[in-house]
């Protein structure tokens, strides 16, 4: 039980509760299906089914950006899809991504032999490429494009090994980073946000490599399970003759060095988030661009010196995750968490490490570029379970308490 969980964290307890009755307004929908057309209200029904983390802020944005980031997601989620699918054989998948940016102007065209999960958005793509046609020329411009290039991209890796950090970074730009640059570039033609975002596309492709990179060093065992390799060889050679061999407790060490050699190189995407970050002037489009970040930062802190990425699954509590997004509204609480988790790095940060030395570079240019007078602190201790439930009840009263001060005869 995830209240559970926070027994020890009561701010979390109390951000959980609210969010649970709904109280969250970072996260409160702006659009309602019942008023869509069918086709508009589908893709909304396909967005909360395959996405996890997503669906909620894409909902809480502004206006008819909304609808073409709730587009443009279903759209990639589709070409994702096809990549994932791994009983298409290479001799049609490699067209077929090549090839799928032209499926958005062909009415007719949906795919029903996948076997993966999300496989409903193929199978009704008609539906999703009707919703298209029917954007703004700007958005769908900005859509066409990137599902362009993202095609091509993900076709390079099929035969080509990540060598290099060179080659790590050229991945993730291509499934994340071209994310970015689509969204930037979609938040400048809605008008909500300034030419200058969607023309920076190095700072939107860095914020997109902050968040792959943070996945990808999370996700080590589960893609040395599914037999993907997805961290750079020139990294993990340095420690070990084979990836896999991580996974042995024995060799402990050497794994954990070579995860603090992913994280730093993580870290050094940092200034250029803030500098992104500093620039956005609409709430809904600062809160859709905060939250991913925020959970970046707190989960590679959760990584950082932890051997036990190589023996399950390290994640941040959802108790933590609810509040960092209920907080993280401004520039400052942006800057707080940050810094927060930053600083708890810095203390695990040991000279023996064979990446000390360029980890400690990383946190001090981080630390530069986060500096407020804004605080984010976090209990780290332990409460009896008795007071957690003597909070809960406390906190379930009071929004009774309200809901009833607020009814009138």
């Amino acid at each position: 039980m995830e209240l559970l969980k926070s027994a020890g964290h009561p701010e979390e307890i109390f951000a959980l509760l609210q969010y649970k009755f709904g109280k969250s307004a970072v996260l409160q929908s702006k659009c309602s299906t019942k008023e869509m057309p069918p086709t508009m209200r589908r893709c909304y029904e396909y967005l909360n089914k395959t996405s996890r983390s997503f669906a909620a802020v894409i909902q809480a944005l502004d206006a008819e950006l909304r609808h073409a980031v709730c587009v443009f997601y279903l759209v990639l989620r589709a070409l994702d899809t096809v990549e994932d699918d791994m009983t298409i054989p290479l001799s049609r998948k490699i067209p077929m991504l090549t090839q799928f940016h032209s499926n958005l102007y062909n009415a007719d065209w949906k795919f029903l032999k996948s076997q993966e999960k999300d496989k409903v958005v193929l199978e009704d793509f008609l539906t999703i490429s009707h919703e298209f046609r029917g954007l703004n020329k700007s958005y769908q411009e900005v859509i066409a494009d990137i599902t362009k290039r993202m095609g091509h991209g993900m076709t390079v890796f099929f035969s080509r090994e990540l060598n290099t950090q060179e080659d790590w970074n050229e991945y993730c730009h291509y499934v994340a980073g071209l994310v970015g640059i689509g969204l930037s570039k979609l938040f400048s033609a809605s008008g909500l946000e300034a030419t200058v975002i969607g023309q920076d596309t190095d700072l939107a492709n860095s914020m997109g490599l902050f968040l792959q990179k943070t996945n990808i060093i999370r996700d080590y065992l589960e893609d040395i399970i599914d037999g993907r390799v997805f961290w750079p060889k020139s990294v993990w050679s340095k420690y070990t003759d084979k990836l896999e061999d991580f996974r042995a407790l024995e060799n402990s060490g050497q794994a954990v060095c070579c995860l603090n050699d992913l994280v730093t190189n993580a870290l050094t995407h940092i200034p250029d988030v803030m500098e992104y970050m500093s620039r956005i002037n609409n709430q809904s489009v600062f809160n859709f661009c905060a939250i991913p970040q925020v959970m970046a930062i707190a989960t590679l802190e959760r990584l950082y010196a932890n051997g036990k990425v190589f023996q399950g699954v390290v994640k941040i509590r959802k108790g933590e995750a609810v509040r960092m997004m209920s907080e993280a509204t401004t520039l400052d609480n942006v800057k707080a968490i940050f810094r927060h988790f930053i600083l708890r790095i810095q203390s695990r940060v040991r000279s023996s490490d064979p990446s000390a030395t360029r980890t400690m570079a990383a946190i001090n240019a981080a630390l530069e570029c986060t500096k407020t007078e804004a605080k984010y602190d976090t209990s780290d201790y332990y409460i009896p379970l008795y007071m957690s439930v003597v909070l809960m009840v406390a906190a379930i009263a009071w929004h009774y308490l309200n809901l009833f001060s607020n009814y009138s005869y």
